[in-house]
């Protein structure tokens, strides 16, 4: 994958940042998924009062998965305090990675963002060892 189109992506999940909905953490976070055809789904963090609610990851998955995608290419995440800049790489947590893990192979890209650097990691990499479709067969 380019570099563009990798900024194009930081860019999304920064933007998606903004409709983040974390009143009790005050920690935003916004994704950016990009499906083998092109098309991007973003996403945020929603918290409800209950202390559940659903991550920015998700949230992008699973909005593409209802309309239907069903392959990915990477995924870009961006986290920190509301109203700031983040500052420092935001990762995926353990739910995530398993809903990403459902969807995605191996070299499926998992890019973060401090607001200044980038660190790209791939599936195997952030998730070595899945439990996945595969393992069902």
């Amino acid at each position: 994958m380019n570099e563009p189109l990798y900024e194009a992506l930081i860019e999304r999940a920064k933007e998606a940042r903004g409709n983040s909905y974390c009143p009790y953490s005050g920690f935003a976070v916004g994704a950016a998924l990009l499906c083998a055809d092109g098309t991007v789904y973003s996403g945020c963090n929603i918290e409800v009062a209950a202390l559940t609610g659903n991550c920015a990851e998700r949230t992008a998955f699973f909005r593409a998965v209802s309309d239907g995608q069903r392959a990915f290419t990477a995924i870009a995440v961006a986290g920190g305090p509301k109203g700031q800049e983040p500052d420092s790489f935001c990762a995926p947590c353990g739910v995530c990675r398993q809903v990403m893990r459902e969807f995605c192979g191996p070299d499926f890209a998992i890019i973060m963002t401090d607001g200044q650097e980038r660190k790209i990691m791939t599936m195997e990499e952030i998730l070595p060892m899945a439990f996945g479709p595969d393992n069902l067969e």
